[in-house]
């Protein structure tokens, strides 16, 4: 499938205003997704280093040729630094000799590592710690963006409605997730988005139980929570289904966390902060007496993380904005009777938000 392009290259002149507000001159990117935001590179070994003008670029000699053509690819222009690690660190502190001031990714480089850069690396220099540089760039996404996100979750979608189906004729959990995420693969996906979560009858009151050898039974909810990459940007969404008439308390369970979700998903829109929408889902919830069986946050960001800013919780500031993808994601957890959750992944608009994430949420499970 094409995709609308990304202008990766313009990433770079909006991160340097923030490396200047941030007190820093050069800004040493090591976290791997971020490195993927600025230039393309999808390797698992690199090193950039973000001058005013220009890049330097490290990495061993597995990713020559690919950093040089995905940069490429993605109209980044650098100098790169490929070899051994002894050879990246005599060069990278080369291109940085004379720089006072180097921020770090702190949320992404160790103590040991900190240690490393300050006494091998920028010995010369002041050591600047930064916070969320890239990240904050990173919670507005552009129209290629959007489609590889809406892509992964129509793949998500259509492999959903092929294997439900499965889940009447007495398979197994894990039997279950090897079908679905099989079918994600067929369907053109790179990969999950994490681990797929199959959890039925008291199972599902572990938010994250992992998939078991035990049988989905008549009369269980079944938690299904799964996701799929497409060009490195994933998808989010959970469903609760049951094989079988539902007994009246767990027909309750479905009816008032699909109310709070659809309450939640209503009230994002600009200018609303993640607390805001937490506490709309938790006092459906709250109203229907099951307040402590809430055990988690209402959602997160998504994009090239499966989890990242900005964050949907009962202590987040983050403020949505026009671009922003989050999940909204309230469930019902009661111990040794099963639990629900039901999630969309929504784009913030400019009066509201629009879903990704298009599943049916019809209770019944028929063969």
């Amino acid at each position: 499938m094409t995709f609308p392009a990304m202008d990766t290259a313009a990433r770079l002149p909006r991160l340097r205003a923030r490396m200047t507000e941030a007190g820093c001159e050069t800004l040493v990117v090591t976290n791997l997704t971020n490195v993927r935001y600025l230039t393309g590179f999808t390797g698992s070994a690199g090193v950039l280093l973000v001058r005013a003008d220009d890049l330097v670029f490290a990495t061993d000699g597995r990713y020559q040729f690919q950093s040089a053509d995905q940069f490429g690819e993605a109209g980044v222009e650098a100098e790169f630094v490929v070899g051994n690690l002894t050879h990246q660190r005599e060069k990278i502190a080369e291109a940085a000799r004379g720089i006072g001031r180097i921020g770090l990714e702190a949320g992404h480089v160790t103590w040991a590592r900190q240690r490393t850069f300050a006494g091998e690396w920028f010995s010369d220099a002041e050591l600047v710690p930064t916070e969320g540089l890239v990240e904050e760039l990173r919670r507005v996404k552009d129209a290629g963006e959007l489609a590889r996100m809406a892509e992964a979750a129509r793949i998500a979608d259509d492999a959903l409605a092929t294997v439900r189906p499965l889940l009447a004729g007495g398979i197994s959990e894990a039997a279950f997730a090897v079908a679905l995420d099989f079918e994600i693969r067929k369907l053109g996906a790179t990969g999950n988005s994490f681990e797929t979560i199959v959890a039925g009858g008291p199972n599902g009151a572990k938010p994250h139980a992992r998939p078991s050898d035990r049988v989905i039974g008549a009369g269980e909810l079944v938690v299904l929570d799964f996701g799929a990459i497409v060009d490195g940007y994933c998808s989010d969404m959970t469903r609760t289904v049951c094989v079988g008439d539902p007994s009246p308390e767990l027909a309750r369970m479905v009816e008032v966390v699909a109310e709070s979700q659809a309450a939640g998903v209503a009230a994002v829109r600009p200018g609303v902060t993640g607390s805001e929408i937490d506490k709309v889902c938790r006092d459906v919830i709250a109203e229907a007496g099951w307040a402590d069986a809430f055990l988690h946050s209402t959602g997160h960001g998504v994009g090239l993380d499966i989890h990242e800013a900005p964050w949907v919780s009962t202590v987040s500031k983050d403020e949505l904005a026009a671009g922003h993808v989050v999940t909204v994601e309230p469930g019902v957890y009661l111990e040794g009777l099963g639990g629900v959750r039901i999630e969309d992944t929504v784009v913030v608009t400019d009066d509201g938000c629009y879903p990704l994430t298009n599943s049916t949420k019809d209770l019944a499970v028929t063969p």
